[in-house]
């Protein structure tokens, strides 16, 4: 089994990515400049967070047209799981292997703090080791997570379980008060329709240990080990 961090001009959280995957996971991690594109076959791709190209038109925008991107679409293609980590977020869905965006927060300033979330899907192979409903707390980090799509998409991916996670309070309710970012339905956490891409705004990898205050976060990446092995793959 074998994961790949990709490193875009401006990556910042690809270092604790891959800390957390190969250090505390014990995963064979590769850290990949985005010219290499992906060398090899891997079973994961992580997309992180940061500020790619300084966030320049969007975010994201320019990282999702750069070559590298065409090989990750292509190893989603063939079922291989692709997470993308807040700016990463931005990334698949400026590429469209998301729907929606993730726009300038309803208050438009800079976010970072602890939130809660509500697992609103473990029928993935990013949630499996979760309980659903079960509330964790994980810290954002962003200027532009609030996510927006056409009242038509949101209904879609209701349907379809395609909401991973919602923004809510310790008590798992959705109100105002704990949608930090103003993100339509507290959504902060997407799926595609095979359910092998998740972008999600919030930093799994920040909470994944205890000396950070909170392991919460590390099932997102225990679950990914979890499906991967049990398709057979080593």
């Amino acid at each position: 089994m074998r994961f790949a961090v990709i490193q875009f001009g401006g990556s910042n959280c690809d270092r604790d990515a891959h800390y957390v995957l190969s250090e505390i996971c014990g995963v064979d991690t590769d850290l990949l400049w985005y010219k290499e594109g992906l060398p090899r076959t891997y079973d994961a791709v992580i997309i992180p967070g940061g500020f790619s190209y300084g966030d320049y038109l969007r975010a994201g925008a320019i990282a999702a047209r750069t070559p590298a991107m065409k090989d990750i679409t292509a190893h989603a293609g063939r079922g291989g799981l692709v997470l993308g980590i807040c700016n990463g977020a931005q990334i698949l869905a400026e590429s469209g292997l998301v729907p929606g965006v993730f726009s300038i927060n309803a208050y438009p300033a800079f976010i970072c703090r602890e939130v809660y979330l509500r697992v609103d899907q473990t029928a993935s192979p990013f949630t499996s080791l979760y309980r659903p409903g079960e509330v964790i707390r994980i810290p954002i980090a962003h200027k532009e997570g609030r996510y927006v799509a056409p009242d038509a998409v949101i209904r879609e991916l209701e349907e379809e379980g395609r909401i991973a996670f919602r923004f809510c309070s310790m008590e798992g309710d959705l109100t105002p008060e704990s949608n930090p970012n103003g993100a339509m339905g507290s959504i902060t956490g997407i799926l595609n329709r095979e359910k092998n891409i998740l972008a999600m705004m919030p930093h799994p990898e920040r909470a994944s240990e205890v000396i950070l205050g909170s392991e919460d976060g590390k099932k997102v990446f225990l679950s990914m080990i979890g499906h991967i092995e049990s398709s057979g793959s080593t």
